[in-house]
């Protein structure tokens, strides 16, 4: 099928379907300007710090190295000024007229939240919510900004450090949102899979449990990714586009 042919069954996969839910990665707001892991220009490409992304980004370097963790982190992984693209509109969309029923999504940027969304299952946290490591008061994603070199409690009484509520390396799910993503998963007949290739785990596990609740023979999944991945056989569509939102965006507008 061309391109042309592949939304429109996409379109009648939508258009057919009760229960969808959509599984998310970093190629979903790459369009809003906030670079991937693992492409050429991704953060996983930075090579200015004296340890490697994957390595600063942990939670034993987090406790280590605070100000360099938040120096990294500050830099590459904090982008305020990013807005929700035709991705997060169109899935949010989805909701709204009762097709979408989950958003389960591996970024921590809040732009699904931002373009309306209402039930999103952020798997590894939010880089909006902050709390003390002591007192366990909260703080928003401008203090972090604004707070030279470690964040630290405001509370005089405190001054501990703030941890952003993110799932570093060495970290494990919250285990409450991981049944959530699953029942979601296993109860959807449709499963779209977009910007992610899949090979973060246990996250990319949970797509096995599609359709294990669902009698109907009918169920569809659909990958929308960059590139080929080597999940892309196991789906019954798959795109391949540098913008999902294109995609998504084209189908919204036929339905």
């Amino acid at each position: 099928m061309n391109i042309k042919q592949k939304i429109q069954t996409l379109r009648e996969y939508i258009t057919n379907a009760q229960y969808i839910v959509f599984f998310g990665g970093a190629g979903v707001s790459t369009e809003s300007g906030i670079p991937d892991f693992r492409s050429a220009g991704g953060v996983f490409a930075e090579k200015k710090y004296d340890a490697p992304p994957e390595v600063m980004l942990s939670r034993t370097y987090f406790f280590k190295h605070p100000d360099k963790f938040y120096e990294f982190y500050k830099d590459k992984m904090l982008h305020p000024d990013a807005k929700p693209n035709d991705a997060h509109k169109a899935l949010a969309y989805l909701e709204r007229i009762g097709k979408l029923k989950a958003v389960i999504t591996q970024n921590v940027d809040n732009l699904h939240q931002c373009a309306g969304s209402r039930t999103v299952i952020e798997l590894h946290g939010s880089v909006s919510r902050n709390f003390c490591r002591k007192c366990k008061k909260s703080f928003d994603l401008s203090y972090i900004i604004d707070s030279e070199g470690t964040p630290k409690c405001d509370n005089i009484e405190c001054g501990g450090i703030i941890k952003p509520d993110v799932v570093l390396y060495e970290e494990p799910l919250n285990e409450k949102l991981a049944i959530s993503a699953i029942s979601h998963i296993s109860a959807a007949d449709m499963l779209i899979v977009g910007g992610t290739s899949l090979a973060v785990y246990p996250a990319a596990h949970y797509i096995s449990y599609f359709g294990r609740n669902q009698k109907a023979t009918d169920s569809r999944s659909v990958i929308i990714n960059k590139s080929t991945t080597y999940h892309d056989d196991s789906f019954d569509l798959a795109i391949h586009e540098d913008s999902i939102g294109n995609i998504l965006r084209q189908v919204v507008k036929l339905l």
